[in-house]
Formats: C-alpha cells, sequence, structure tokens
C-alpha cells in the first residue's frame, strides 16, 4: 500500500501506549494515514516509524501534553488544517487519579478535568468544521463503563463524554458525522500501571484485551452506534447500573478503562 491523498487520516490522542497505540494500529491497518499525538516524542516516533514501514501508511508526529494550553491549541491548529483533513479522531488521552477526592491535590483533579472533558470537547469542536463541510467523519471518544457507576471524578468525567457523544451522534448523524463513545471496563494497558493502581484487586474474568475494545469500538462507530460497551459482561454491568442500588455499584474496585 502506498500513501495516497485520497486516504482519511485519523488523529489519535494518547497513540504512544495502550488504548491509543492499538487505535492507531488497527486503524493503520485499515490503510488510514495517522496524526499521532502524545507526550512522549521518542516512543511516538519510534511507533509512527513502525507503522509506517508495517502498514505503508504516512503517520505524522504532534508531541502535545493535552493538559497545557500551549500544547492542545497546537493540536487544535492540525485539527482546523483545511489543506490536511482529518475525517477520523480519537479523544483517547486520559489519566487516573489513585486516591479519593478528598486526599487528591485540587491542581491534579482540574488537570484531570481539562484532559477528560475540556480536551476532548476541544478538540471535537476543531475537527467538526471540516467534517461537516465534507458531509463526512467519525469521532469516538473514549470513556468508560466508570461513566454508569458512581466512583468519583473518574465517572463524572466520563459520564460527561457519554452524555456529550450521544448529543453529538444525534444532532450530526444526518450530516454524516458519527460520534461514538467507548465505554470499556478494566482494560491490559499500561493506564492502571501508571496511577500505581493495585491491579489484582478487579478479579482476572474482569480484563479485556485491548484489540477487543478497539475493534468492537471501531465497528460500532462505523455503524452509527453512540455508545459502544466492548463485552456481554460489562454491557450487564451498565445495565444494572440503572436498577441496582448506587451503593452496590460504588464497590471498591474503581476507575475502569
Amino acid at each position: 500500500m502506498t500513501p495516497s491523498s485520497s486516504r482519511t487520516t485519523a488523529l489519535v490522542t494518547g497513540a504512544s501506549a495502550g488504548l491509543g497505540h492499538e487505535f492507531a494500529m488497527q486503524l493503520a491497518a485499515q490503510g488510514h494515514d495517522l496524526v499521532l499525538v502524545a507526550r512522549n516524542a521518542s516512543r511516538l516516533a519510534e511507533t509512527a516509524e513502525d507503522f509506517r514501514r508495517r502498514y505503508g501508511i504516512t503517520a505524522e508526529v504532534l508531541p502535545a501534553d493535552l493538559t497545557v494550553v500551549d500544547d492542545v491549541a497546537a493540536v487544535v491548529e492540525r485539527l482546523e488544517d483545511a489543506t490536511r483533513p482529518v475525517g477520523i479522531l480519537v479523544n483517547n488521552a486520559g489519566i487516573g487519579l489513585l486516591h479519593n477526592f478528598e486526599d487528591n491535590d485540587a491542581s491534579e483533579e482540574k488537570k484531570h478535568l481539562k484532559l477528560h472533558v475540556e480536551t476532548a470537547m476541544l478538540l471535537t469542536h476543531a475537527a467538526l468544521k471540516g467534517m461537516l463541510e465534507r458531509g463526512e467523519g467519525r469521532i469516538i471518544n473514549v470513556a468508560s463503563v466508570a461513566a454508569f457507576l458512581p466512583r468519583g471524578t473518574y465517572s463524572a468525567a466520563k459520564a460527561w463524554l457519554v452524555s456529550f457523544s450521544r448529543w453529538a451522534n444525534l444532532a450530526y448523524r444526518k450530516r454524516g458525522i458519527k460520534v461514538t463513545a467507548v465505554c470499556p471496563g478494566f482494560t491490559h494497558t499500561e493506564f492502571h500501571d501508571r496511577m500505581g493502581m493495585d491491579k489484582s484487586v478487579a478479579p482476572s474474568w474482569t480484563w479485556l484485551r485491548a484489540g477487543r475494545v478497539v475493534s468492537e469500538g471501531l465497528a460500532d462507530n462505523e455503524r452509527g452506534r453512540a455508545v459502544s460497551i466492548p463485552s456481554k459482561r460489562y454491557k450487564v454491568v451498565a445495565a444494572l447500573a440503572k436498577v441496582a442500588p448506587a451503593q452496590l455499584m460504588a464497590g471498591p474496585a474503581r476507575k475502569p478503562k
């Protein structure tokens, strides 16, 4: 496969590791060109070179910390560049906070909220104009099954993403834009290791593979579904959350992704 200007370009945040890396890899395997966004510039460059070699696509590197105003502005500028249109946006970058709300520093809570809510909103807003002008586009917001559970500010932020995605899919679907919130449960990535979580608190059967989460999420987005919950086990969890007592659903295990 050789690079082609007619191919759709996908911009993926948090693309150097975890679900972001998996989204980028599966999109590259489908023949999409990439804009890879993450904080770790060297790891990002290695990822881009690997995908170019393996899939014959073009892969642009855009190092950015999406909790920093100027870095977010740089990604917004790239999304708004009409000469290099982005047809798929994956808002994947995320962080977790290990401790309870009252024990976290307020500055960390602010950064957490900014990344999951404000940054995702700004990047979606930037991508939409060009997508609407072209009459097509795809947006995936990586949320979590925690969005349906009463589990601190992580759940609250992800609940915002789910609600936002549902509204956006309804508002823009007839204009050619598909918006999906992907809501996995515990997934084998670096996410929990980076936040220092003891992964043994979650039974082995609760853990999903990143490949499955991404393939189901991409398929649901292609079908135009507003919410994607990978695996039957987590579909059951989300359904139970609607009827079970909040105290029961809060549980000891927090921040699945």
